[in-house]
């Protein structure tokens, strides 16, 4: 497709054609990434659209207009490739959230969290590929043998953690970010992992012995794709703060953080780990430590670097997707069979809801029968929230879905071309749909004045600029550490305050332990002409 793009423009000096085409589509992406900046700002008010549905419309215009120039051979300039998506746009956008996650949030909704995006994406695949064994064989849309059927499960299981982070705000809504945000990273993971079991194990023969493997592999990679991510983080601050590259160059402190993070993910992709656990918590230990113990002027380039990548990152990837959804070859494949393309992406559709409130709303109950707190629990109305924020599906889907059904993005069978097709229709008309209708959803189950009630700082983020960067005695870490909170006697009243007894110890072994070694929040590294030299 690039090719034919190229001929319609006279070449340029001594470039080839086919590296002239490459420059068009570079160009092209690059246009419409500038558009889609220019637009987003223009609808940056609007109740109904976020940049995500910005992007995959225009996606689709421009795919459109390509099909239309090409005489209805091709759609897009690039096809869709799981290496790209997997490589170069993911890591910066989960690096990025964790990094400016606000740490005590997500830790004390932890075992929420890891109930929605473990347990519930375990039930959420098993009810999906039951559903779809049971319907698919009625529909006869070719062979699938058992392993298709819970690669199926995986595949559809897996949310879109990105659109969400576009639709909801940390800051509005602190309670309901960390939880659906927490569960699409760990949903994701668990996403992977299970799609590569499956990928792996003979499924010939299913017996408890295999059962019990895959969980302990499942334990193992998520346990070492976490301390890789914290070592790592760990390593990171430990260089910046013994070596000080500021006192030179700042450009240098700002580099190693980039590379150091993306090390992460590449390491844990090289020993088979989960990518995306180990360069979220890479991304929090090194907002916890390496990013204090840069200069000023290193904390506000990082911070603005780093997001400003996972923002082009997520504005490339539902470009992408909208372009690469109008793929031609695939839907040929169906075009014969429209009402049978359109029956499977209803009942994976249908699946996808179903399976989603089996979870949600037995593990909220679940999660607020450890809560003592009324205002810890999940109410119904944010319960809904969750439900319906998370039945977006993306480019995790897509991945997956290529992966499995296609061979270097093609394929030439029926019942594969169908999967894909599907998988198309379902990531679009969710993100569209369900990313429209979130806005106002929240607006109506909770009103601003309840939002804003709910509102509480994190000052040990690099996400909060406009307060003191050093500053040792703002934000709730002070208040857990105020004489004013009772010492629990008892284990009765230790299990009624559980997360302020482990943040307590926490902070006595981080303050005692951790940051005389790897420094952090407090510490002030001095050296001639260095910003901080000049603090009070």
């Amino acid at each position: 497709m690039a090719s034919e793009l190229a001929s319609m423009f006279p070449k340029l000096g001594s470039l080839g054609t086919s590296d002239h085409g490459s420059v068009v589509s570079i160009n092209l992406f690059v246009a419409l990434l500038c558009a889609c900046i220019v637009i987003g700002h223009l609808l940056e008010e609007n109740r109904w659209i976020n940049e995500s549905i910005t992007a995959l419309i225009i996606g689709l215009g421009v795919g459109v207009v390509i099909l239309l120039i090409s005489g209805g051979k091709s759609s897009h300039v690039l096809v869709f490739s799981e290496d790209l998506f997997f490589i170069y746009l993911l890591p910066p956008i989960i690096f990025n959230a964790g990094f400016q996650v606000k740490k005590k949030q997500f830790f004390v909704n932890f075992i929420t969290i890891m109930l929605f995006g473990a347990i519930g994406t375990l039930i959420s695949c098993a009810i999906i590929s039951l559903g779809a064994i049971k319907f698919f064989k009625k529909l006869d849309i070719g062979f699938l043998d058992i392993g298709d059927y819970l690669a199926i499960g995986a595949i559809f299981a897996a949310t879109d953690s990105v659109c969400t982070l576009q639709v909801l705000h940390q800051d509005e809504t602190p309670l309901l970010y960390s939880l659906v945000f927490g569960e699409g990273v760990v949903n994701d993971a668990t996403s992977v992992v299970l799609f590569n079991a499956i990928q792996n194990f003979d499924l010939s023969s299913v017996n408890p012995t295999i059962a019990l493997r895959f969980i302990g592999n499942f334990l193992y990679l998520f346990l070492a794709s976490t301390l890789l991510g914290a070592a790592t983080g760990l390593l990171s601050a430990y260089i910046v703060k013994k070596l000080y590259f500021g006192r030179h160059s700042t450009d240098r402190e700002v580099a190693l953080m980039m590379l150091m993070a993306y090390l992460s993910y590449m390491l844990a992709e090289l020993f088979y780990f989960s990518g995306i656990l180990t360069v979220f918590f890479c991304g929090i230990v090194m907002s916890h430590y390496t990013w204090h113990n840069v200069t000023e002027s290193s904390r506000v380039t990082t911070r603005h670097t780093f997001a400003t990548l996972s923002f082009l990152a997520e504005t490339f990837l539902f470009l992408y997707v909208g372009m690469d959804a109008l793929d031609i070859e695939k839907w040929k494949f169906v075009s014969d069979s429209p009402g049978l393309s359109v029956a499977v992406s209803s009942i994976l559709m249908g699946l996808i809801l179903l399976g989603r409130a089996a979870f949600v709303f037995p593990l909220s109950f679940l999660s607020n029968l450890m809560k003592k707190s009324s205002e810890e629990k999940i109410t119904f109305r944010q319960q809904v929230i969750i439900w319906w924020a998370g039945l977006m599906r993306g480019a995790v889907s897509m991945a997956l879905a290529y992966n499995k059904f296609t061979r270097l993005g093609h394929t030439q069978l029926q019942d594969n071309a169908i999967m894909i097709t599907s998988t198309i229709t379902i990531v679009l008309f969710s993100t569209v749909v369900f990313g429209l209708m979130t806005k106002p959803l929240i607006s109506l189950l909770l009103p601003p004045q309840r939002q804003l009630s709910t509102v509480s700082s994190d000052a040990n983020t690099p996400k909060s600029l406009t307060a003191p960067l050093l500053g040792s005695q703002e934000g709730s870490e002070v208040d857990l550490n105020s004489q004013d909170l009772p010492h629990p006697p008892s284990l009765r009243m230790l299990l009624s305050a559980p997360t302020h007894k482990v943040h307590r110890y926490w902070r006595k072994f981080d303050d005692s332990f951790m940051r005389p070694v790897f420094g952090g929040r407090g510490f002030t590294p001095v050296a001639p002409g260095s910003p901080t030299e000049q603090e009070p």
